[in-house]
């Protein structure tokens, strides 16, 4: 009897061993001519782990992620790539003609290859993505739906793809589908030139009714999650417009009021992390999202952040620069400033947006010459492109101050102001204690002009 009941044991063992979900993916391959590590990163970077290639170029890893797409990755050479647990995925290419010699084989791969070849169809069928938004409603909505079909068609052709990839992925494509009808006001807005368009009645119905609390649709697909955040951000504008609340907390109490705690968590801590260094109301966009989030680890995250950003906050002394180079030559200061009201450009050459500013700021420094403020302009280039600089300064004829700062991003001035993205702007009063750590941009004129006349500029 003793040995009956143990062999039993060991069957319901071997039974239990076998009904175990594999939790890891395997990967393996030749990359030749490789220059660079290739790693496997993820869309939001918070997983990365680098592929051991040996002389001949084969690698064989384990990957133990959570299921989606992923990016293989050289700093140059990209390809996207499905991970499911339980694959068992070979890649070859010839990092030398990455794009071409690309190949992805083995269980599980099924995914990736059909991704590869979405894109082209999708690419296709849409043709110019300007001239695709700059389609009339009616065959806008049209060419939308034929995309659509196009890839529900590709998809029920691919072999091999698991039954829940397949359920999900049809989800997304009319995720992707509603994603552009919901896109189509701003692009068409911009792409035929037509200021202050607004789509006509009806044209969004087959939005109505989604529900934006799915979490399995929110891990898969990056049109669904966009969607949700399209979606609270008309929330924010119509809520600011009432409340008389800036937008950016706005977005934040909008946000908070998501029922699902980690579709809600993972929206607040990705906009909270950057948008902290950038609103214009520290204190009442901390305390929203304190009382919205839930996660004790990105709360801690994000005080830590708002306490630093508390020493560049309305009313306190500017951290100060000492001794940037000054295009007319010589060095320049902060405290060499003060005495009138400083408004400060931090931007760089190759920044498009800061491009984009430049005549916006070259307006204003016409319209306010002569008055109580000095334009600062202060570059983040690296030093290698110190003769970009210069030049584009004599090429663009750009006016006020024209500073270099001393170590790029790595400036203890921009540190001191969290400055993660530019272009940024800063204004101070004449002793030198900031109004705004992130003024109004050139552009926003209409805000520009109302600070400036509020304080007598």
């Amino acid at each position: 009897m003793r040995k009956i009941i143990c062999l039993i044991t060991l069957a319901l063992v071997f039974v239990s061993w076998n009904k175990k979900e594999v939790d890891y993916t395997l990967i393996s391959g030749v990359i030749t001519h490789k220059s660079s590590d290739w790693k496997i990163v993820s869309k939001d970077q918070s997983f990365s782990q680098t592929l051991k290639i040996d002389d001949q170029g084969k690698f064989s890893d384990t990957l133990r992620v959570s299921e989606g797409i992923y990016f293989l990755y050289d700093g140059k050479n990209f390809a996207k790539l499905y991970i499911e647990n339980g694959a068992v995925i070979v890649v070859n290419a010839d990092a030398a003609d990455f794009n071409k010699t690309i190949k992805f084989s083995g269980k599980g791969s099924e995914a990736t290859n059909y991704l590869a070849v979405k894109q082209q169809t999708e690419d296709k069928i849409m043709g110019d993505q300007k001239a695709f938004y700059s389609l009339e409603e009616a065959a806008f909505k049209a060419k939308s739906k034929e995309i659509k079909a196009g890839l529900e068609t590709l998809l029920d052709g691919i072999k091999g793809i698991s039954e829940s990839y397949k359920t999900k992925e049809k989800r997304n494509i009319n995720y992707s589908f509603l994603a552009k009808l919901d896109n189509y006001e701003k692009y068409h807005e911009y792409f035929a030139a037509k200021p202050s368009f607004k789509v006509s009645q009806g044209f969004l119905s087959e939005l109505d009714g989604l529900s934006f609390e799915n979490l399995e649709d929110f891990n898969f697909s990056e049109d669904y999650k966009k969607m949700i955040v399209s979606y609270h951000m008309k929330q924010a504008e119509k809520l600011s417009k009432s409340g008389s609340i800036a937008e950016d907390v706005a977005a934040i109490k909008s946000i908070g009021t998501i029922s699902n705690v980690t579709i809600k968590n993972e929206l607040l801590f990705s906009m909270a992390a950057v948008g902290i260094t950038t609103t214009s109301d520290l204190k009442n966009y901390y305390k929203e999202f304190m009382d919205a989030s839930s996660n004790d680890d990105n709360k801690k995250t994000v005080t830590q952040i708002y306490n630093k950003l508390l020493i560049v906050d309305k009313g306190q002394p500017s951290p100060k620069f000492v001794n940037y180079e000054n295009n007319e030559g010589g060095k320049t200061s902060l405290a060499d400033l003060k005495g009138k009201y400083v408004y400060i450009d931090v931007w760089a050459t190759w920044c498009g947006p800061c491009m984009a500013e430049l005549p916006f700021l070259k307006k204003m420094e016409e319209k306010y010459e002569g008055k109580n403020i000095t334009f600062v302009s202060i570059s983040a280039d690296k030093a290698s492109a110190h003769d970009k600089w210069k030049k584009m300064i004599i090429d663009k004829k750009l006016g006020g101050i024209q500073l270099m700062a001393d170590k790029d991003f790595g400036s203890q001035f921009l540190k001191d102001y969290s400055i993660m993205a530019i272009p940024r702007f800063i204004l101070l009063d004449p002793a030198g204690n900031i109004i705004s750590s992130n003024a109004p941009r050139p552009a926003e004129e209409d805000k520009i002009v109302k600070l400036f006349t509020e304080l007598g500029i």
